[in-house]
């Protein structure tokens, strides 16, 4: 049911106490003394006939107005997600997985597994808010509750972003355009700050800067991967973000990692590399489709990270110079 279905079919008095911002509203139009024990368009026609026409509106538009709130409403409400928790489902072979795992705003969690192993799938259910409909049989709770299902599937939703291993743009606009359809959208204040930032931020996580004005078509694997990866930092509302093997994208990944978690957010990332895995203080192992484990970064795993730096900070150099056509016998001093 719809907002505007439940406010036809529901009396004032349970509307009200389901959406308190309902009184309100009401209260803002001076209708504190409708009858609650009538749904709104019946208790508007207990009014005398002139307070309408005097606020210059009917019922219909009336029920429309309260119907926009309630969706803006529960879209500012979905955009402060504190909390998901993820109630095991089972695996391939239908073993449960006995698990019930909460991630809280600002935590980053990587999924490791071999591939196949069904690191996508928990992305995917995680995006469609599943309620035990999926393959695996999981449950998705925001902040403690089932998404009803024109939250789940309303177009409008923007409760999760996802970036996917393979990303092709279908408009062929300069970059900058797209940037800012994308901050117009969002209705963001200094949008030209914004785009700058956006781009500069993109900029600097590729290997190969690009101008404003390059067309989407244009850009490599690498370039298009950062550019969503700063639109998703810089200009995306959404509290959950999900990434599938930022790894493969030609990228700064180490730097585009903690962009994305700098924020308030809820990080899921997929991945095969052991730098990734090791950064975030707990991973989710799958095995076979299912939830094997949730392990926390230990101490030995701690020092094995601190030497992938190293050796991804040397990697991160020579690869630099290379582009530069520098040559790299001093740089090789330093290993």
């Amino acid at each position: 049911m719809d907002f505007y279905q439940e406010i036809t079919a529901l009396p004032l008095g349970e509307l009200i106490r389901k959406y308190s911002v309902c009184a309100d509203f009401l209260h803002g139009y001076g209708l504190d003394a409708l009858p609650r024990q009538l749904p709104l368009e019946a208790a508007l026609e207990h009014l005398r006939s002139d307070m309408l026409a005097d606020m210059g509106l009917s019922a219909f538009e009336l029920v429309d107005l309260l119907s926009e709130l309630l969706e803006q409403e529960a879209e500012a409400g979905l955009s402060r997600v504190r909390s998901i928790e993820i109630l095991g489902g089972t695996d391939k072979d239908g073993q449960p997985e006995n698990v019930e795992l909460r991630i809280r705003a600002g935590e980053v969690i990587r999924l490791v597994g071999p591939t196949g192993s069904g690191k996508s799938q928990l992305l995917a259910d995680i995006e469609c808010a599943a309620r035990g409909d999926t393959p695996t049989g999981r449950w998705v709770l925001f902040d403690g509750k089932e998404l009803r299902d024109e939250q789940r599937f309303s177009l409008g939703n923007r409760l999760v972003a996802q970036l996917t291993q393979n990303m092709n743009f279908v408009m062929d606009s300069p970059v900058e355009d797209f940037l800012r359809l994308h901050a117009r959208s969002r209705m963001l204040s200094e949008a030209d700050a914004v785009i700058a930032h956006c781009l500069e931020t993109a900029n600097a996580l590729s290997g190969e800067p690009f101008e404003k004005d390059t067309r989407l078509t244009r850009l490599s694997g690498g370039q298009a991967r950062a550019l969503m990866i700063a639109d998703a930092a810089c200009i995306s509302p959404s509290p959950i973000l999900l990434i599938d093997e930022i790894e493969n994208a030609g990228i700064d990944r180490v730097r585009a990692v903690e962009l994305l978690t700098g924020g308030n957010k809820i990080v899921l990332l997929a991945t095969h590399d052991p730098l990734l895995a090791l950064s975030a203080g707990k991973r989710i192992v799958l095995h076979n489709g299912g939830i094997r484990a949730v392990l926390e970064t230990n101490e030995e795993e701690s020092e094995a990270l601190r030497k992938l730096r190293e050796a991804d900070l040397l990697n991160t150099s020579l690869r630099r110079a290379i582009r530069a056509g520098e040559r790299i016998v001093s740089h090789v001093g330093n290993v």
